[in-house]
C-alpha cells in the first residue's frame, strides 16, 4: 500500500514537468519564424535564430515549403 501511495505521489509530481504548450524562446514558435528578430543577422549574436532552435528536419521542411509557396 505504501509503495502504491509513493508511486501515485511520484506520478503526480512528475506530471507537472511535462510540455505545457509554451516555447522557451519566442523564435521556437513557428508563428515567429518570419520576424526579423528570429532571422540573421539580428538573432546571431544571442544564438536565438529559429534555424538554431528547432530540429534540422523541421527547419528544412519549413524552408522547402517557403520555396514552394512563395
Amino acid at each position: 500500500m505504501v509503495r502504491l501511495l509513493g508511486l501515485a505521489l511520484a506520478a503526480l509530481i512528475l506530471s507537472g514537468c511535462g510540455y505545457d504548450g509554451h516555447y522557451r524562446y519566442p523564435c521556437q514558435d513557428p508563428a515567429n519564424w518570419e520576424s526579423a528578430e528570429c532571422n540573421p543577422p539580428v538573432c546571431e549574436a544571442t544564438g536565438t535564430c529559429s534555424k538554431d532552435l528547432v530540429p534540422k528536419e523541421t527547419w528544412d521542411k519549413y524552408e522547402k515549403s517557403k520555396v514552394k509557396n512563395g
